[in-house]
């Protein structure tokens, strides 16, 4: 059998700013729903300056740990939670979630939302994760968190904010650019960082 070769990449906008949003795309649950955060923050360039049509996805287990696996992504009925979501940051840069809390998948492990960045200029969309910042033990236990130097651990950690929500910065390159993860020929499952 030969090896195929992967089709080159293309970058990936701004024409998906037009297609791909939908009604209440980043609410994973109706705001004001009982257990509801908000997750915000920018999106920034290698420069410092705000990214001002990147889309995010988030993909996440519920508060109790579990990986939902109910059809429905794109039916936002307020009840639903699928653990999908998709926000535009729109001309500020800003991007915001409606979610809950991700609980760890198993015991002692450390919760952790997942993120795939798509932006103008990026010819892949890239990969990366947002941990909460509470449980100390299992942030250092983390098989990822714990294989990163702690300047580039930072930069996967939220901060909670005083309403209960999450602000999470992402940096596409620069001193205290997001790491980024890899997933092309890993069989761990964590990826590959840069």
């Amino acid at each position: 059998m030969s090896k195929l070769t992967p089709t080159p990449g293309q970058t990936v906008g701004p024409f998906y700013g037009y297609a791909l949003p939908f009604t209440k795309d980043n609410e994973l649950l109706a705001p004001g729903t009982a257990g509801s955060i908000r997750l915000q923050g920018t999106v920034y360039d290698g420069a410092g300056h705000t990214i001002p049509d990147a889309i995010l996805e988030i993909w996440q287990p519920d508060a109790e740990g579990r990986v939902v696996q109910r059809t429905g992504s794109l039916v936002r009925d307020g009840y639903t939670f699928t653990g999908w979501g998709r926000s535009a940051v729109g001309n500020t840069g800003i991007f915001t979630f409606t979610t809950v809390n991700p609980g760890p998948t198993s015991e002692d492990a450390a919760p952790f939302i997942s993120v795939a960045v798509f932006a103008r200029g990026l010819m892949n969309r890239l990969f990366t994760r947002i941990y909460l910042p509470e449980n100390e033990e299992a942030l250092a236990n983390d098989p990822l968190l714990s294989s990163l130097p702690g300047e580039r651990r930072k930069t996967l950690i939220a901060r909670r904010d005083p309403d209960g929500g999450l602000t999470w910065d992402l940096r596409l390159q620069g001193p205290d650019e997001t790491v980024f993860l890899d997933f092309q020929g890993t069989a761990t499952g964590t990826g590959a960082y840069r």
